[in-house]
C-alpha cells in the first residue's frame, strides 16, 4: 500500500507533471494562520506541503527561516500542537504533508512515539536536516513498518558513495540541496544543477526534489526540467513576514503560489 507521497508522484508521472512543494513554518505568526495557509496552499494546487516545526537552533536555515522559527516559538508552537493542527486539517484536505524538523525534537519525543503520532495525525513523511543516513537506521525501521517516509538530503558536494547511501536509506523522495550553505532565495541557480541531478537519477530509484535558493517561476520551471519537483520556502516565508498583522496575508501567499504553480 502506497502512502500519500508515493500516490502523488505516481499520479504526477501519469500526467507528465512535476511536483510543486511550498514550505511554511508552523506557528508563524500563529497556528491559526498556519492552518489557513495549509488550506490555501492545498487550494492553489500544492502537490505536497512541507511544514516546518520551530526549533531554537535551525542550523540548515538562513536568516529568513530562522526568524520564522523564532516567531513560531514565540507563538508557543510545540510539536504536540503541530500534530493536532495537522490532525484537524486532515478533516478537510488530503494533500501530502511532510515535516521539516530537527533531530533533537524527534529524539526527545521518542522515535517510535514520534512516528506513531505523525502517522495518526496524517503526516506522510519527514525531512530531518541534521540526521545522516548512517544514524537513521532505527528511525527508518520504525517508519517502514508504518509506511512513513524518511526523506534524506543530498548536496552538490555529495560523493558517489554518499549518493548511494542516501538513495537506499530514503523513502518518498530525496531532497536535493541545490547549493552549499543555508536556505534562502537566490538570484541564480547553479549552472551544473542539471548535470548533478542526472547523475543522481542514474543511481536513485525514487523521485528527487530540489530545494534551497528557488524563489521565482522561472527557477521552478528550470528545476522541474531536471528534477521531479521544486521546493520553495524562503520566498513564501518573506511574504508572510511582510504581511504579519494584515488581513490579506493568506491571500497574498495564495496569489504567489498560484502564480508559481502556473509555471
Amino acid at each position: 500500500m502506497l502512502n500519500r507521497i508515493d500516490k502523488k508522484f505516481k499520479e504526477l508521472r501519469k500526467q507528465g507533471k512535476k511536483a510543486f512543494i511550498p514550505f511554511v513554518m508552523a506557528g508563524d505568526p500563529s497556528l491559526a494562520i498556519t492552518k489557513k495557509l495549509i488550506f490555501e496552499l492545498a487550494k492553489q494546487g500544492a502537490d505536497i506541503i512541507e511544514l516546518g516545526v520551530p526549533f531554537s537552533d535551525p542550523i540548515a536555515d538562513g536568516p529568513t527561516i530562522q526568524k520564522a522559527s523564532e516567531r513560531g516559538l514565540k507563538s508557543k508552537t510545540t510539536l504536540t500542537r503541530v500534530f493536532n493542527l495537522v490532525r484537524n486539517a486532515r478533516l478537510q484536505i488530503q494533500t501530502p504533508i511532510v515535516f521539516l524538523i530537527y533531530y533533537n525534537l524527534v529524539f526527545h519525543y521518542g522515535l517510535e512515539r514520534f512516528v506513531n503520532s505523525a502517522v495518526s495525525s496524517g503526516i506522510d513523511g519527514v525531512v530531518i536536516p541534521d540526521l545522516p543516513p548512517e544514524e537513521s537506521k532505527g528511525l527508518c525501521k520504525i517508519a517502514k513498518k508504518n509506511k512513513f517516509s524518511i526523506i534524506h538530503l543530498l548536496a552538490p558536494t555529495s560523493s558517489i558513495d554518499r549518493i548511494k547511501k542516501v538513495s537506499s536509506a530514503s523513502s518518498g523522495f530525496i531532497y536535493y540541496v541545490s547549493l552549499t550553505g543555508t536556505t534562502g532565495a537566490r538570484k541564480k541557480l547553479p549552472k551544473k544543477l542539471g548535470a548533478s541531478l542526472k547523475n543522481i537519477k542514474n543511481m536513485a530509484k525514487i523521485p528527487i526534489c530540489v530545494g534551497f535558493g528557488i524563489s521565482t517561476k522561472e527557477q521552478v520551471r528550470e528545476v522541474q526540467k531536471a528534477a521531479d519537483g521544486a521546493i520553495i520556502g524562503s520566498a513564501i516565508v518573506k511574504i508572510i513576514e511582510k504581511n504579519i498583522g494584515k488581513k490579506d496575508l493568506v491571500k497574498k501567499v495564495g496569489n504567489f503560489v498560484r502564480n508559481i504553480k502556473g509555471a
